[in-house]
């Protein structure tokens, strides 16, 4: 089967992220300019820099099943709660199993139980840890336990760059449809690690907001008072299909996926690097067969740190220019690291299907080293013919991906 450069259709969303228990909730939250970081209550917190982050409005252990819940890391959670949604968003299609492939990203994948256990066996000794152990802590574990419950045979991959992990499994399951190896490819990506020691670690490298006092303030991407970023949870998770596949079951169609860019900086294991992201987008748009004018919306990474958000912005002016509406929903999550991709290309699906844009909360004054055209304020109602959502991790991982009107 040949390439179709017209993309593939996005036919169900899912999501739970720190604005709502579900996709829905959390789009209209976003377009509402909401705020999503609270201050950490628990008494653990009390002694760290950090005492802010972006978790989920609603647990997933209550949604799941108890039993089930237990047999499964936050991170699992989350990813089988938004798979749920999306499925059904889709009209849970009727598809045959070995046709059907699950790609869900994850930049930490079950930490919260690598650490959890790794107390309990100091503390109380072998006979006290979880025989799931293994299975809960093992990065692909959300995508097994989607496949698992799917009946999807297709493949079960688990892309690990960072904080481009979602974006990345988006641009994966594009090359499996357009290779024919899939008719139906469930992707996204979801995160879990609110815990001393990430909130730790990050704090000593001077990358974490550190407005506790604030919250609601921390989160501020192209600001000039921007202090770090703010560590978030969630899960996003979309439904693609062949264009063929969806048309002849008469499915509803968000958007399509038409093109993605997936590079390497091979630069600093940390810094963003403006070459990487620029190849990045560029590859995403020649891919989806469009010109930089073509670009109506850009979905940006934009993490509210010093520096990556300058080289965002300089990536983004070089590649598309400065005509594109921006916009940065990490304002109102935090940074959801390996679902922050899947995440925001949920918003800019929702965003190419409606015609409105969210605002970027906390932008009181624009860095003038930026000359994007930043949404702010209030939500913006126009065309979005074409939307470019961006995904950048440590490691110098860069994925682009360019939605377009079905």
């Amino acid at each position: 089967m040949g390439k179709d450069i017209s993309g593939v259709c996005v036919t169900g969303l899912g999501a739970t992220t720190p604005l709502g228990g579900d996709a829905v909730t959390t789009w209209r939250a976003l377009l509402r300019g909401e705020n999503g970081i609270r201050a950490i209550e628990e008494e653990w917190a009390a002694s760290l820099p950090v005492r802010i982050a972006g978790r989920v409005r609603q647990d997933p252990a209550e949604v799941l099943d108890r039993v089930l819940a237990r047999r499964l890391d936050r991170c699992e959670q989350l990813a089988l709660v938004a798979a749920r949604e999306a499925w059904a968003d889709a009209g849970r299609p009727q598809v045959e199993p070995e046709r059907l492939a699950v790609v869900i990203g994850t930049g930490t994948g079950g930490a919260l139980t690598l650490l959890g256990q790794d107390d309990v066996l100091e503390a109380s000794g072998v006979r006290k840890v979880s025989p799931h152990t293994v299975p809960m802590l093992m990065a692909n574990g959300p995508a097994a336990w989607v496949s698992i419950e799917l009946g999807a045979r297709g493949g079960a991959h688990t892309p690990v760059s960072a904080c481009a992990s979602g974006g990345e499994a988006l641009a994966l399951a594009l090359d499996l449809i357009r290779l024919g190896r899939a008719d139906v490819v469930v992707a996204g990506g979801t995160e879990a690690c609110v815990h001393p020691l990430p909130l730790a670690g990050f704090a000593q490298a001077k990358a974490h907001s550190t407005r506790n006092d604030a919250p609601e303030a921390a989160s501020r991407p192209f600001d000039t008072g921007r202090d770090g970023f703010v560590i978030g949870e969630g899960a996003g998770l979309v439904v693609l299909e062949r264009a063929e596949f969806a048309a002849a079951r008469g499915a509803r169609v968000y958007a399509r996926l038409a093109g993605a860019g997936v590079t390497s900086d091979a630069h600093h294991i940390t810094a963003a690097h403006a070459p990487g992201q620029v190849r990045a987008i560029r590859t995403a748009l020649a891919s989806a067969g469009l010109a930089p004018a073509d670009v109506a919306l850009v979905l940006a990474h934009a993490t509210s740190t010093q520096a990556g958000d300058l080289v965002e912005a300089r990536s983004v002016e070089e590649a598309v220019g400065t005509h594109a509406a921006v916009t940065a929903t990490k304002s109102m999550t935090g940074h959801l690291f390996g679902a922050a991709g899947a995440v925001g290309a949920v918003a800019a699906v929702r965003a190419v299907y409606e015609g409105v844009v969210p605002p970027t909360r906390n932008l009181e004054s624009q860095d003038p080293e930026t000359g994007l055209d930043v949404v702010a304020g209030a939500a913006r109602r126009m065309p979005v013919p074409a939307a470019l959502a961006n995904a950048f991790g440590f490691g110098g991982h860069n994925a682009a991906l360019v939605f377009t009107s079905a």
